[in-house]
């Protein structure tokens, strides 16, 4: 019983600083300006994670493959609502030249809660769910609203925070930096 009470603390805890970074921060944070996150420049291995249509996907089989975009949200969070028109306007325009990935993060939420908030909300990229936090581990996300590019080369390129941030302009600086093909 008490394991299980720990258990319970520490999601509590971890969600508590989870809300609490998410809505506190509001202003785009940049690799190269202020470390938030993974740092600029590295290259992540990709965990495998089901998407919340009972799928799998492998990371690593898009990382260097071509730019990739991670966005690591919660159905709670008010930033990534936020920044929800943004994605599905980026994803527009970039959608075929960057693949796109939601990473719903597990805590707050079960899977189910996510799959019915894509009912009113969807999006046209796969939606994978974290339920062990390899992803937030693997590109050491500090809170929902949390955006990584990663380059051609599978190297990360941005990373950002909170619901101001320029999406559209972080991925031009990502294409534009790719060589000519």
């Amino acid at each position: 019983m008490r394991d299980r009470h720990m258990s319970a603390m520490h999601r509590f805890i971890a969600a508590a600083l989870l809300l609490g970074a998410s809505t506190a921060v509001t202003a785009p944070l940049y690799a190269q300006e202020t470390r938030i996150g993974i740092e600029r420049g590295a290259a992540p291995a990709g965990p495998t994670l089901p998407d919340v249509q009972g799928g799998e996907v492998d990371l690593s089989d898009y990382l260097g493959n071509g730019p990739v975009l991670l966005e690591f949200w919660a159905t709670w969070c008010e930033n990534c609502e936020d920044l929800h028109p943004d994605m599905l306007e980026a994803h527009r325009l970039y959608g075929d030249r960057v693949d796109f990935f939601a990473i719903a993060v597990a805590v707050g939420q079960s899977e189910r809660r996510v799959r019915s908030h894509l009912e009113d909300h969807p999006v046209p990229y796969p939606t994978l769910w974290d339920s062990r936090g390899e992803a937030v581990r693997a590109f050491e996300t500090p809170a929902t609203s949390y955006i990584v590019i990663l380059d051609a080369e599978g190297t990360v390129a941005y990373t950002g925070i909170g619901r101001d941030q320029d999406i559209d302009a972080a991925i031009r600086g990502v294409l534009a930096s790719e060589p000519a093909g």
